[in-house]
C-alpha cells in the first residue's frame, strides 16, 4: 500500500450508521469529502465483528455479515477515486457496549465495568474468547473483499482487547489473565488470526493506549512489553492514549498542546522498529512537520480537524494554511453529541460535517442587501454565508474588534484554540468584496434603514446574569475591588500573579463559565471554592470537559459547594445558603460571580416596529434568543441560506 502523504483520519464515531449497521449515505458523503480533501489515509470509524453482543453504540458500523460489503465497497469506490488508501477499524466493544442498547449483559475479561457506572459485564469462557478471535479475522477478510487497503485492530480506549491488556480491568487467572503474556494473549490470537485470513500481503494496523493515564493502568514502559507479544503480525502501530476512565487523554482535552502524545510514538518506534501514527490535538501543520522531521513518528492522525476541516490537507500542500477552518477541541459537537447524548456528530465551527461548502453554488437571483447586527461568531457566519451566496451585506459591531464573547474567552489561557475560529472568520471576510464591515457603531433602526435592507440579522448576543442579590452591583466590576464578572476577570487576566497559593478564590456559579475561572486559578495554586445553586457541579459539561474539571477537583482540592445559593456579596466575602437552610460566610482574596449570561438586544424591538415583515425579513440568532454555545449561534447563522431561500431570493 503506497500513501500519497502522511496524514491519517483518525477513526472516530459519527453516529451516521443506518439501524442495522449498515453504512449510510450521510457517511458516504462525510468519507469522500475528506477524501477530496487531500488526507492520505482514511481509517474509517470502528466497525462490529460480532453484533450485538459488541456492539458500540446504537448505530455502530457492523462488519459481522456478508450482506454488509456492498455499502462498504461503494464506500472504497469513492474514496479511492481521489487517490485516497481507506482501511477500517474493527472492533468487539466487551464491557463498554450498553446492556440496554444490546439486550443482553456485556462480556469482558472479568465481573468489572469499563467505567464508572457501566454494567457489570460477565467474564468470557475461553471457547468464547476463540470465537471471538475467529470473528475479527472474518471481519478482517470482509474487509479486504470490500476493497479497503488494510485493517485496524482496535486493541484500546477500554474496548475488548483493552478490556484484556489492562490491569484495571483483567482479573483473570487462567492462560489470559495475570502477567503481561498471559493478559497480551487474546491480541495476540486475533492478529495472528486476521494475518491468517488476509495473508501476508494486506496491511493490519493494531491501534493501542500506549498509556492509559489511570491508577493501576498500564504505564508506556507496561505496554511496550505487552507489545512484544502480540505486535508481529502488526505492520502499524497506531499509538493513541487513554481509557473510559481518562477519555481527556484519548479525546484530547482543549488545554493540552499539539501533538502532545508524540513521545509515545517515538518510544513504540524506537522499541519496533515498525511505522507509528500519533495523534493528539494536531492542528498547527508546522507541528506536524516537526513530528514527522524528528522522526516521532510517520503517520500524522488528525481526526476532529478533519471534521473541522475536510479540506485541510489540501490547504496546507496549496499554500492556503492561514484559510484553515483549525478545530477548536470543544469536543461538543463530536463528543459531546455521540456520547454523551446519543446523537449524530456535529462540529461547532462546521456547520455542515457531510457537504461542507456547497451552499456556495446557490446563488442569489436578484439583489438582496442583508444588515447582520453583531460581530461575534453567530453574525460573522451569517454575514460571511449571505456574501459568498452574492447577498450586498453589511455587518455593524459596536466594540472595536470582531469576535465577540469568543474573542474574550480565548484570552483564558487554556481556552486559546477558541481564537482560531475567530481567526478563521476575519480570514474569510477579508476576501468577500461584496461584506461591508463597520466597527464602533452605536446601531440604530434609522441607521439601518440607510442600508436599505432585506433581511435583517439580529447577533447581538449576551451580557453576565446580574440577579437582585444583595451587595452585588455595588461590589462587582469595582475600580480595585475583588468582586469580579467573567468579562473584568478576562480584562484583568494579565494582572493575577501566576502563584497564588494560600489565596482564597471563590467562584459563585458552577456551569461552563464558572469552572473557566475555577480551572485558571486552581492551576495557579489557589485555594479555590465553587459554589452552584443545583445539585451537580458542570451538569451541562461536554464528558472530556467534565472529566478534565474532575480531575482537576481532585489534584488542586478544589471545594464543591452544590445545592447552595448565594444570598448576598460584600467588598471581601460571600454569603451563601447551604440545603440545610444554613448560611455561611465566604470570605476571599478573589471572588468571581458567573451566574451564566442572558440574550443582549437592545434594538431588536425597534427594528420589528420600523420595519414590516412583509418587507423586511428580520432573524434573530446566536446568544441574542438565548445565551447558549457557539456551536448554537454558527448553525443559524449558516441557516441565513435558508431564510434567502424563504424569500426567493435564492431558487428552492
Amino acid at each position: 500500500m503506497t500513501v500519497k502523504n502522511r496524514v491519517s483520519m483518525a477513526p472516530m464515531g459519527t453516529n451516521f450508521g443506518e439501524q442495522n449497521g449498515e453504512m449510510s449515505f450521510l457517511h458516504l458523503a462525510y468519507y469522500e469529502q475528506r477524501a477530496m480533501g487531500g488526507v492520505g489515509l482514511i481509517i474509517v470509524e470502528n466497525a462490529s465483528v460480532d453484533s450485538p453482543q459488541g456492539s458500540n453504540g446504537t448505530t455502530q458500523l457492523r462488519i459481522d455479515q456478508d450482506n454488509y460489503i456492498p455499502r462498504l465497497f461503494k464506500l472504497c469506490e469513492n474514496v479511492h477515486r481521489h487517490g485516497t488508501c481507506i482501511a477500517i477499524q474493527l472492533n468487539h466493544a466487551g464491557a463498554s457496549a450498553v446492556e440496554s442498547r444490546i439486550g443482553m449483559q456485556p462480556v469482558s475479561a472479568s465481573d468489572i465495568p469499563s467505567k464508572k457506572g457501566g454494567n457489570i459485564p460477565r467474564p468470557l469462557t475461553k471457547d468464547e474468547i476463540l470465537t471471538i478471535v475467529k470473528k475479527y479475522g472474518e471481519a478482517a477478510k470482509r474487509a479486504q473483499l470490500a476493497g479497503f487497503d488494510a485493517v485496524e485492530i482496535h486493541a484500546g480506549h477500554s474496548y475488548l482487547i483493552s478490556q484484556f491488556l489492562s490491569p484495571t480491568m483483567n482479573k483473570r487467572t487462567d492462560e489470559f489473565g495475570g502477567c503481561a503474556e498471559n493478559r497480551a494473549r487474546l491480541a495476540k490470537l486475533v492478529l495472528e488470526e486476521v494475518r491468517r485470513q488476509v495473508g501476508p500481503m494486506f496491511p493490519i494496523f493494531v491501534r493501542i493506549s500506549a498509556d492509559e493515564m489511570v491508577d493501576g493502568g498500564n504505564s508506556l514502559e507496561d505496554m511496550l512489553e505487552l507489545l512484544s507479544y502480540f505486535q508481529k503480525d502488526a505492520d502499524v502501530i497506531d499509538v493513541s492514549a487513554g481509557l473510559n476512565g481518562s477519555l481527556q487523554y484519548q479525546i484530547d482535552s482543549c488545554q493540552l498542546p499539539d501533538g502532545w502524545r508524540s513521545y509515545m510514538s517515538k518510544e513504540v518506534k524506537k522499541r519496533f522498529g515498525k511505522p507509528t501514527i500519533t495523534t493528539g490535538n494536531i492542528r498547527s501543520p508546522k507541528v506536524a512537520e516537526e513530528i514527522l522531521e524528528r522522526g516521532e513518528a510517520d503517520f500524522i492522525g488528525i481526526g476532529r480537524g478533519l471534521i473541522a476541516d475536510p479540506e485541510w490537507v489540501n490547504k496546507v500542500q496549496f499554500g492556503k494554511e492561514d484559510t484553515i477552518r483549525k478545530c477548536i477541541s470543544c469536543n461538543i459537537g463530536c463528543a459531546g453529541h455521540r456520547i454523551q447524548l446519543n446523537r449524530p456528530i456535529r462540529c461547532t465551527v462546521n456547520p455542515d460535517v457531510n457537504h461542507w461548502e456547497t451552499y456556495k453554488s446557490e446563488k442569489v437571483t436578484k439583489p438582496c442587501n442583508v444588515v447582520v447586527i453583531g460581530g461575534g461568531t453567530a453574525g460573522l457566519e451569517a454575514a460571511c454565508t449571505a456574501a459568498e451566496v452574492g447577498c450586498q451585506t453589511f455587518l455593524l459591531e459596536k466594540e472595536g474588534e470582531f469576535g465577540g464573547l469568543a474573542r474574550k474567552i480565548a484570552q483564558i489561557p487554556d481556552k486559546y484554540r477558541v481564537q482560531y475560529f475567530v481567526d478563521y472568520q476575519l480570514k474569510r471576510a477579508e476576501n468577500l468584496p461584496n461584506l461591508y464591515m463597520f466597527r464602533n457603531i452605536e446601531c440604530s433602526a434609522d441607521f439601518v434603514e440607510s442600508l436599505k435592507p432585506n433581511v435583517i440579522v439580529n447577533a447581538t448576543g449576551s451580557q453576565p446574569v446580574l440577579p437582585p442579590i444583595e451587595g452585588l452591583r455595588e461590589n462587582i466590576d469595582q475600580e480595585d475591588g475583588k468582586v469580579f464578572s467573567i468579562l473584568k476577570m478576562i480584562r484583568d487576566i494579565d494582572t493575577f500573579p501566576e502563584d497564588l497559593a494560600g489565596k482564597k478564590v471563590v467562584v459563585i456559579g458552577g456551569g461552563a463559565v464558572g469552572l473557566d475561572v475555577v480551572e485558571f486559578f486552581a492551576e495557579r495554586n489557589a485555594d479555590v471554592s465553587v459554589v452552584e445553586m443545583l445539585p451537580q457541579i458542570g451538569r451541562d459539561l461536554d464528558p472530556i470537559s467534565k472529566l478534565r474539571m474532575e480531575e482537576i477537583f481532585e489534584k488542586h482540592h478544589v471545594c464543591l459547594m452544590p445545592d447552595t445559593a448565594l444570598t448576598k456579596v460584600g467588598s471581601h466575602a460571600f454569603i451563601v445558603k447551604k440545603s440545610d437552610g444554613n448560611l455561611e460566610t465566604l470570605e476571599f482574596e478573589y471572588g468571581f460571580v458567573c451566574l451564566g449570561m442572558r440574550s443582549a438586544s437592545p434594538v431588536l424591538r425597534e427594528l420589528q416596529e420600523k420595519f414590516p415583515p412583509e418587507e423586511v425579513e428580520i432573524v434573530n440568532i446566536g446568544d441574542s434568543i438565548r445565551a447558549r454555545r457557539i456551536i448554537d449561534g454558527v448553525s443559524e447563522g449558516r441557516n441565513i441560506i435558508n431564510v434567502l431561500k424563504k424569500r426567493e431570493y435564492i431558487p428552492r
